[in-house]
């Protein structure tokens, strides 16, 4: 049976003979004031409808378990819901002694001193060795709990920064959706696993869209090698598009690395979809010029209408401290996020800025300024 919004489901429940009335009652004693109660009451009735059908007790115990860890996770990361955060992927094998292992403890530190969290899955090898760079104040590990012996790395193990996760699919989930930027360093299957999920979640616009920055240590070959397969292979027989290879940047350094995400977030904030426009928050509104540019230099990425610039939104105040961030609006086609990419960059250079408009003040006041 496909998804049936609240009201169905409501039906089904009364055309069977059950009364759910005190449904809305109960939610408004526990929330008040709460927008989200229509979204409350679909979650009681769906698991109602479980509960109803009672067909499969494994399936009961998979939603059952699902919901604690979603719910655990979304209260233990609500405490950095401020603060931006990177997710580190590579192999947990690794040794000590490898140049990656001293590359990616230097990642961490950078990222710690450009005020970065980093998230890594708490085990040995690349995410040892960026939670050592970074410190425990500055490191979230989110763990996987398997069958036989395993300890998280010294950094985060015993403290409250680890995070617990009995589902992938749960911990796959967080290492997406608390990243403002993910670094892919050289590793196994899984590094491979988390790099391909995360360039299709980006791809197909189920993930914001967020800097994807490979790091391999100088002269490595890596991802380098990676690159010439994704360009000849894929890009060659036509199942990506050119500027899906924006998506990627490859770098040897630690404070390359940093540099390409602090660039992302240099006018950059945020994005959002509001009904069937797409928004781009701005730290700083866009030259007459540059959005005059925009408007023939990325045509391509409208559906119709013109790129529109607003000095800030009365819309989003729900969405938190960001109405005073100008938008930049426009009927974006959903698909060609790599060109959504280069749009970005685009907005990132301080000569698109619109020039800060002088200060009006008196005579006086100006006389003041020029004598101090």
């Amino acid at each position: 049976m496909p998804y049936q919004p609240n009201e169905l489901l409501f039906n089904h429940f009364r055309d069977n003979g059950i009364d759910l009335s005190k449904i809305d009652e109960q939610l408004q004693l526990v929330a008040p004031s709460s927008a989200n109660l229509p979204l409350y009451r679909d979650m009681m009735l769906t698991v109602l409808r479980m509960a109803h059908d009672d067909t499969n007790r494994w399936h009961a115990k998979i939603t059952l378990q699902a919901m604690r860890e979603l719910d655990h996770a979304f209260r233990a990361l609500a405490r950095y819901k401020g603060r931006r955060k990177v997710t580190v992927f590579g192999s947990a094998r690794t040794p000590v002694e490898h140049p990656m292992y001293a590359l990616a403890r230097e990642l961490g530190a950078a990222l710690a001193r450009s005020n970065l969290m980093v998230i890594t899955g708490a085990g040995g090898g690349i995410m040892a060795a960026a939670h050592e760079g970074a410190g425990t104040d500055h490191s979230l590990g989110f763990n996987i709990t398997l069958p036989f012996e395993q300890h998280a790395n010294p950094t985060v193990d015993g403290t409250d920064k680890l995070l617990p996760f009995h589902f992938f699919f749960i911990r796959k989930l967080f290492f997406v959706k608390e990243a403002d930027a993910l670094v892919l360093c050289p590793g196994g299957f899984g590094t491979l696993d988390e790099a391909l999920e995360v360039l299709t979640l980006i791809q197909t616009g189920k993930s914001p869209l967020v800097p994807v920055v490979l790091l391999d240590s100088p002269g490595g070959t890596f991802w380098q090698d990676a690159l010439n397969f994704i360009s000849h292979q894929l890009e060659g027989n036509r199942y990506i598009l050119p500027s899906d290879m924006k998506l990627l940047h490859l770098v040897h350094s630690a404070e390359d690395a940093v540099e390409e995400i602090n660039q992302f977030y240099r006018n950059y904030h945020s994005s959002r979809w509001l009904k069937n426009q797409f928004v781009i928050r701005m730290h700083h509104p866009l030259s007459d010029a540059a959005l005059l540019d925009l408007q023939d230099g990325f045509a391509d990425l409208r559906l119709t209408g013109k790129y529109q610039q607003q000095a800030d939104s009365n819309v989003e105040r729900e969405e938190g401290n960001f109405s005073h961030l100008t938008r930049l609006t426009f009927a974006f086609n959903g698909r060609d996020q790599g060109r959504l990419r280069e749009l970005v960059d685009f907005i990132n250079l301080p000569e698109n800025w619109a020039k800060p408009r002088p200060m009006h003040t008196t005579p006086h006041a100006r006389e003041a300024l020029r004598t101090t």
